[in-house]
């Protein structure tokens, strides 16, 4: 591994074809797997990662954080996840295994520096990044993997600016001990926001109200030792509308109705509401402390009044701290949306091993929050992006030596 002190040189000349390296933006599960896959077909790969060190976006997650995946589907090519790490592998250890395995495969690791856009080479052979301190880098292929939860999202409430309460995103939120005895709100009620919620109750918080606009998937994430996993990957490539019906009858029995405690039955498909960008929540507490009254369902925010905040449904809460779990942008305009290669909820329009129509040699993974397991697919991905690469690296890519 390599860091700041020897990263690339400013303003760097363009390179032959055959010095390129490809560049890895991003040095998170995804990124660190592309690289390794790369490098076990013999093509050179630097991971550029902004932070000081690997798995940066974990070392930011809340402190109870686990994988919701098993530790033997989250494993990245080329090294298994210690068993005694666990069958829902923690926070901390998941930043471990990342350290791990970038030095396990001794990858080239360039840490602090930022690539802030990426653009074709003036002969349109390669990539010319753009990155901090005035650097220029030119690579074969370049791929991207910055990551899914890149920039906090809020959004725009009225009155929210001159709320003078405790508001923060989940990305600032780290354990309950500041909420002891304290009225919270936590708003939004996907996998981060239910979680947060159920260690809120479980840490001492004086009051726990959960805002929801839209009731989720609730499925428990093992059930007789079966991890909801393995039924994931098992439907993933089914039809659509067969996934739904055969999830509904499973639903009913595994998880009980909540329509009393304010969370009804979704009314569209488990599998349809995946395809929309809804992965289903995983129970890790929250039915029971909901049905125990531990957590309240309230309807979502409308705006921010006088110290207050009003809810959909016109009710007015009064809490001493709220914490929005609206999600993250993946952040990627700047860096790529000058290129056409991003949809209109900026995601890129392809991913893995294929490459947008108009810029080969441009790979984007980790963007997709899939059923079957983002850890799972990023390592899928890898491997093909790798297989692509190496189909065109003859003569056009930095080789390792042998």
């Amino acid at each position: 591994m390599t860091d700041s002190s020897t990263s690339p040189t400013s303003a760097a000349p363009a390179s032959p074809a055959a010095d390129r390296p490809v560049y890895v933006i991003g040095g998170g599960p995804g990124g660190l797997a592309a690289a390794h896959a790369l490098r076990a077909r013999g093509i050179r790969a630097v991971v550029l990662e902004r932070s000081d060190a690997v798995g940066a976006s974990w070392r930011g997650h809340y402190d109870r954080l686990h994988l919701h995946t098993t530790r033997r589907l989250s494993a990245l090519p080329g090294l298994p996840i210690p068993r005694r790490f666990g069958r829902w592998v923690s926070r901390d250890n998941v930043v471990r295994y990342l350290e791990k395995y970038a030095e396990h495969h001794d990858l080239e690791i360039v840490t602090g520096v930022e690539v802030s856009r990426v653009e074709r080479t003036a002969d349109g052979t390669g990539w010319l990044l753009h990155a901090t301190g005035g650097r220029e880098l030119t690579g074969g292929a370049v791929v991207v993997a910055t990551g899914f939860n890149h920039t906090p999202k809020v959004p725009d409430w009225p009155g929210l600016k001159d709320w003078t309460g405790d508001f923060r995103h989940a990305s600032a939120y780290r354990n309950a001990e500041p909420f002891t005895g304290r009225d919270v709100l936590v708003v939004g009620i996907g996998n981060t926001g239910a979680e947060i919620a159920v260690d809120l109750v479980e840490g001492g918080a004086g009051r726990v109200r959960l805002a929801v606009r839209t009731a989720p998937h609730i499925v428990r994430r093992s059930t007789a030792g079966w991890a909801a996993q393995y039924t994931a990957v098992a439907v993933r490539r089914l039809p659509v509308g067969l996934v739904d019906r055969l999830a509904r009858p499973m639903a009913r029995i595994s998880v009980p109705d909540l329509s009393a405690h304010g969370l009804p039955r979704p009314d569209t498909g488990l599998y349809s509401r995946v395809k929309q960008g809804a992965i289903p929540v995983q129970d890790v507490g929250l039915i029971d402390a909901v049905r125990r009254g531990r957590i309240e369902v309230v309807a979502a925010v409308s705006s921010f009044e006088d110290g207050k905040v009003v809810l959909a449904d016109g009710t007015v809460a009064e809490p001493d701290a709220v914490v929005a779990a609206t999600g993250y942008r993946r952040g990627l305009e700047e860096l790529v949306g000058h290129l056409g290669v991003l949809d209109e909820r900026g995601r890129p329009l392809a991913h893995g091993a294929r490459t947008p129509q108009d810029t080969p040699g441009l790979y984007f993974t980790g963007f997709s929050n899939p059923i079957s397991g983002m850890f799972r697919e990023m390592a899928i991905d890898a491997e093909k992006i790798a297989k692509a690469v190496a189909r065109q690296a003859d003569g056009k890519l930095s080789r390792l030596p042998v």
